[in-house]
């Protein structure tokens, strides 16, 4: 994508890679996906559903993998359960076609998500409904620049953290790795630059998918004075992600 329309000021590089990605996690007790972002016929069946001004800019390429098929493809002794980054379209519509997959959601996210006035788009709700979701909080104490936290297996090897600002319960997944820890960062920013250089999402389309900016912008600052403590992957950063092993 053009770089003008991801990081806020920034013109050069002119183009830099744009994914949808998901990552599985092993842990001894679990194995889970976190963000199964795209679904079978997802132009039909999430695409469609936001607004035209969003449509061009937020479609997958054709050659986007689903991520049911991306999971056949690399077949796994099962998946326990999904742990959305957030509730956003390109984060839980996978689940439209994991319809027995239970989901761990932030309680926060998840009120929002389904008690809130206004539904987010892109099938957000039925990508939820009729599935056992595990509401947790987070109860934790503060984590490096983080606010609070949830041990999510109660042995420090997975931890979510406090990242709210694109969607109200955001979070990010601090996983303790062989090679260190890695921030699975979700939307708080959708490439690494940002955090590198304090960039806000560009206006357009940021302006319009992040739900408080000014919250956004905090958490981009806690992002920034860790990025040396931590390997820090946005979820649509390509070029972060391939530091992970595969």
């Amino acid at each position: 994508m053009p770089t003008a329309l991801i990081v806020e000021g920034l013109r050069q590089p002119r183009r830099i890679a744009n994914s949808l990605l998901s990552f599985v996690i092993t842990h001894p007790e679990a194995t889970f996906i976190v963000d199964p972002s795209v679904c079978l016929n997802v132009d039909s069946r999430a695409v469609a559903d936001l607004p035209a001004i969003l449509r061009v800019t937020m479609r997958p390429p054709a050659a986007t993998v689903p991520t049911v098929t991306a999971l056949r493809e690399r077949p796994l002794s099962g998946l326990d359960f999904a742990l959305p980054t957030h509730a956003h379209w390109d984060h839980v519509c996978g689940l439209l076609d994991l319809p027995d997959l239970p989901v761990h959601l932030h309680r926060r996210e998840h009120d929002w998500v389904m008690q809130g006035s206004i539904a987010p788009v892109g099938g957000v709700r039925e990508a939820l409904r009729g599935r056992g979701i595990v509401q947790y909080e987070l109860d934790g104490p503060p984590i490096l620049t983080f606010a609070a936290s949830h041990d999510l297996f109660g042995d420090g090897s997975v931890v979510l953290v406090e990242l709210a600002g694109h969607t109200p319960g955001s979070v990010g997944v601090l996983a303790h790795t062989a090679t260190g820890w890695v921030l699975l960062a979700g939307d708080a920013a959708w490439h690494s630059d940002q955090i590198d250089l304090i960039r806000q999402k560009a206006g357009y389309p940021g302006g319009l998918a992040d739900d408080d900016r000014h919250e956004t912008f905090r958490t981009l600052h806690r992002l920034h004075a860790v990025r040396n403590r931590v390997t820090i992957i946005p979820t649509h950063d390509h070029r972060a992600a391939q530091q992970l092993p595969t």
